[in-house]
């Protein structure tokens, strides 16, 4: 069986983010067919700036390669004045010009249940830079005010369970898209 590669992403710089630790519970859980590589440099990219966009910054380059080598991307980013943040939309504004999110299969968790308007607004993003949405993948998972940490997360029985059906469902749709693809390409 294919191991289906999944790129993490944290919009949180914090070392002790609950975002970040969903992502790493997260890759804890998942059946060994899947492999969750977190990516730990959001704050290392620069701001995004047309003007140099074509000069192709080194952390930017290393950012887009890992995404077009990804077969999915799994974000979990918290909200800011009913937002994204910063470091997550800067992400995003890097990729925009270079299409690397176009049919990528992409599943958001949410570490909050009132980070509603975070979430619209990245779901809203990424729908415009033609992401592949995965609802069924796509969770909220109350921590938020929890007490839990990585492994407190992976060990819970309730958030254990979703987080493994949501991962379930994140691998089923990238496997039935990637079909599609090559059912398309078959016939090209």
């Amino acid at each position: 069986m294919r191991t289906t590669h999944i790129l993490a992403i944290s919009g949180s710089l914090r070392k002790a983010s609950l975002n970040t630790a969903l992502l790493r519970a997260a890759a804890r859980l998942a059946h060994p067919s899947m492999r969750i590589e977190l990516f730990g440099e959001l704050g290392m990219l620069p701001l995004f700036n047309p003007d140099i966009e074509a000069t192709d910054p080194p952390a930017v380059a290393n950012f887009r390669t890992r995404l077009l080598a990804a077969d999915g991307v799994l974000i979990a980013s918290p909200e800011y004045a009913h937002g994204v943040t910063g470091a997550m939309k800067n992400a995003l504004d890097w990729m925009v010009g270079c299409e690397t999110f176009v049919n990528k299969p992409v599943a958001l968790l949410n570490a909050s249940p009132r980070a509603v308007h975070a979430q619209a607004s990245l779901k809203e993003t990424l729908a415009t830079m033609s992401a592949r949405i995965v609802d069924e993948a796509s969770i909220t998972v109350p921590i938020l005010g929890a007490r839990l940490d990585e492994a407190g997360i992976a060990s819970h029985p309730e958030i254990a369970a979703s987080l493994r059906e949501a991962l379930i469902a994140f691998q089923a749709a990238i496997a039935g898209y990637q079909a599609e693809d090559a059912a398309g390409q078959d016939r090209a």
